[in-house]
């Protein structure tokens, strides 16, 4: 769908206009043949590898297999280690999470899609197929000339051609060393190689997915050098395959640094990962360069000051640690190392990862999009655990590892060496409040959990309207959680519905989105957030968090929408919602929660969900009015009540909302383990539970003042805080 002229202003003040000229020039030449000519299909015959070559040496692959380790490059491992590496790997087996087992699968065509759906297809599989849906794309057709959309959701063909499964297969070559593994992984380069000549059918359409090939064809190299299946031949045509997709994002870079996002870094590391591990090929200084200076020059400007990533979502700041891990890593290992800016960005992006997780699970908010990438799978962890990545990056800055020993682990072992596994592991204290200020995230710590909240002004283009979302942790649990992304391109009503307001932990007006969509991945105008008050107690007991964002002030009239988040003592909080406007609205306040045991008892507004660690109970209001009620689990004709904590993946949730018509409202949702009661009285809104009672004093919300202005914590905890 083409943005209206009506949003034109606003996408050049938020994009730029040079932006939007270079887009409008490449959709046009797009649109006049012009990406074809540059590009054009080919035979893989007509790009022979010694085109790409500095040496003539090269012309016979068995003269360049042979010539070739005389000078090869430094990779994150040598094939004689494999001896070395098999001790280590008993430490983390799990008969549930194998690589021998998903190997075995993949034989069997068994695929694992975005680490964790498990899909049947062929041994080889149809590279072209949607193995979900049975739709095909046109295998014969110029990249250029394949839409993104018209044939569903696009990720579910490129998926297998991420080839992913290479890193089980060479893990359970490593730990077996049995030669099938090796075997399986060159027929499927091969068939690949037939099945996809350059420039043809869908895989070649995006720079990044051809640069996440080239990476695990890197490391299936590099895993299976010393195999017998490894021959002259196949290394001599895997490494054209890479040299020809080198040139394919050389090409065409610009678009993807045009995104603003993870698509113009992972296609900088493929041109660094090509020119660094293959200098005998002509360019291979040229894009070694090329991808050094675009990934310094996107560190600095998409991770932020205070290490939050340009992309609003917590699996791609992943996907982004990953592309930087493996670059700078690359770059150590061959005396090519990156700046110091660079990394002291990324090294506070991994710290900001360790704040946004749950200490027990490794677990994080489901929050932005969650398209289901997991660049590195080189351990048994489940792809929700981010245990690995935060250890791999909390090694590589600091020589230390941040968890005690675990299957975490297997990612040191495979990046680093064994000397890694022998590392001191870092004192984590206590866990804290955290403020990510540039990027707007927040987090208040209680001993039993935390409350996480995203208050922002958008320097970069959103992909979700969810301002004021609140993920609510306790004892390893996500009590209050984000649905997730299901798919970006699926039949109505799952064409991305979970990106929308309404699916959020917060507040909707008229039905409207915080932000208007204009166009599939577009949102505007883009929201600005402000944050009033982040203060805690000195006794420690209280904390309070509150902030606002504009995007209900283009309503007619406006409105006005506060959020406090209020902790009270170890393992309850409060959440206090203000609306007003001038005139009266539909405010709807919804809370979403995984599928478990529970009751809800509508006559007193309270759920009570049973988890492992015992009930925790939920009630929420309105004042003045008590307004409608609405609890949903799996509803069988909408999104609501679901949520997707994989990608194409969804399972029941429970969806509990509270509407209310008038001008102005004020909901309150209080958590606890304890059943507790509320009452009012004039300003003061009183909490009472059976070990501690709270009462608060709420004042109209100035320009600058809090909505709260003062909380009493009386009982087995003592304390106060005072906000104005």
């Amino acid at each position: 769908m083409t943005p209206s002229l009506l949003y034109l202003p606003a996408i050049i003040r938020h994009f730029g206009l040079s932006w939007v000229g270079y887009r409008f020039f490449y959709a046009l030449r797009q649109r006049l043949g012009l990406l074809r000519r540059q590009f054009p299909t080919a035979k893989w015959a007509a790009r022979a590898l010694p085109q790409f070559l500095r040496d003539s040496a090269g012309v016979d692959s068995s003269a360049y297999f042979y010539l070739r380790p005389r000078d090869i490059p430094a990779f994150f491992f040598t094939p004689s280690d494999i001896q070395n590496y098999r001790v280590y790997f008993a430490h983390w087996e799990d008969a549930d999470a194998s690589p021998v087992s998903d190997s075995e699968g993949i034989r069997s065509g068994s695929f694992r899609y975005f680490a964790h759906n498990v899909v049947q297809s062929t041994f080889p599989p149809d590279w072209h197929e949607n193995h979900l849906t049975g739709h095909k794309s046109p295998a014969k057709t110029h990249w250029s000339e394949i839409d993104d959309f018209d044939g569903g959701d696009i990720k579910l063909l490129w998926e297998l051609s991420r080839f992913s499964f290479v890193y089980p297969l060479v893990r359970a070559y490593w730990r077996t060393g049995n030669e099938r593994y090796a075997e399986t992984f060159w027929q499927l380069v091969e068939d690949w190689r037939e099945k996809n000549p350059p420039n043809c059918g869908v895989n070649w359409k995006c720079g990044q997915e051809i640069a996440i090939r080239v990476m695990a064809w890197c490391f299936g190299l590099y895993g299976f050098l010393n195999a017998r299946a490894t021959d002259a031949d196949r290394v001599h045509a895997l490494v054209q395959m890479i040299a020809v997709s080198g040139e394919r994002i050389e090409g065409n870079i610009g678009y993807a640094l045009s995104q603003r996002n993870n698509h113009g870094i992972s296609e900088a590391v493929g041109l660094w990962t090509i020119g660094l591990l293959f200098p005998e090929l002509k360019k291979a200084e040229k894009w070694r360069n090329e991808g050094r200076r675009y990934l310094e020059e996107q560190g600095r400007s998409l991770i932020y000051e205070d290490g939050s990533f340009s992309q609003h979502s917590v699996n791609y700041h992943r996907l982004m640690l990953h592309n930087y891990l493996w670059a700078l890593r690359l770059g150590d290992l061959n005396a090519q190392p990156f700046s110091d800016e660079l990394k002291a960005r990324v090294k506070r992006s991994g710290e900001w990862l360790r704040q946004v997780s749950d200490a027990q699970t490794g677990q994080v908010p489901h929050y932005g999009q969650n398209d289901g990438a997991l660049l590195l799978p080189l351990s048994a962890c489940d792809y929700l655990d981010f245990r690995p990545v935060m250890q791999a990056a909390h090694y590589y800055f600091s020589g230390a590892r941040l968890f005690a020993n675990g299957p975490w682990d297997e990612d040191l072992l495979w990046l680093f060496g064994p000397s890694a596994l022998a590392a001191p592991i870092s004192e984590r204290g206590s866990e804290r409040d955290f403020a990510a200020t540039n990027g707007g995230y927040y987090k208040l710590s209680a001993e039993a959990g935390f409350a996480f909240v995203r208050c922002a002004t958008f320097r970069n283009r959103p992909g979700q309207a969810d301002l004021l979302h609140v993920d609510l942790w306790w004892r390893g649990r996500n009590i209050a959680c984000d649905a997730g992304t299901f798919s970006y391109n699926s039949p109505a009503p799952w064409n991305n519905p979970f990106a929308r307001t309404a699916y959020h932990n917060t507040v909707t007006v008229d039905d409207r989105d915080q932000m208007d969509r204009v166009a599939r991945f577009l949102w505007l105008p883009w929201l600005k957030g402000k944050v009033y008050c982040c203060k805690r107690s000195s006794a420690g007991h209280l904390a309070y968090w509150e902030g606002s964002h504009d995007g209900y002030k283009r309503m007619r009239p406006p409105v006005d929408h506060r959020r406090g988040v209020l902790q009270l003592g170890d393992e309850s909080w409060l959440i206090v919602d203000s609306l007003a406007s001038a005139a009266p609205h539909r405010y709807r306040l919804h809370w979403l929660f995984p599928d478990m045991d529970h009751s809800w008892q509508e006559e007193h507004a309270m759920l009570n969900l049973k988890t492992e660690a015992g009930t925790y109970h939920v009630q929420t209001l309105a004042l003045p009015p008590r307004g409608v009620f609405s609890f949903v689990r799996g509803d069988e004709k909408s999104p609501r009540g679901w949520r997707a904590p994989y990608y194409s993946y969804k399972e029941p949730a429970l969806s509990l909302d509270l509407s209310v018509e008038n001008a102005s409202v004020l909901f309150l949702t209080c958590f606890s383990p304890e059943s507790f009661s509320f009452t009012w009285k004039g300003d003061v809104i009183s909490v009472k539970a059976d070990s501690w009672r709270s009462d608060l004093s709420v004042q109209t919300a100035g320009e600058k003042e809090p909505l709260v202005c003062r909380v009493l914590l009386t009982g087995i905890r003592e304390d106060r805080l005072d906000l104005n």
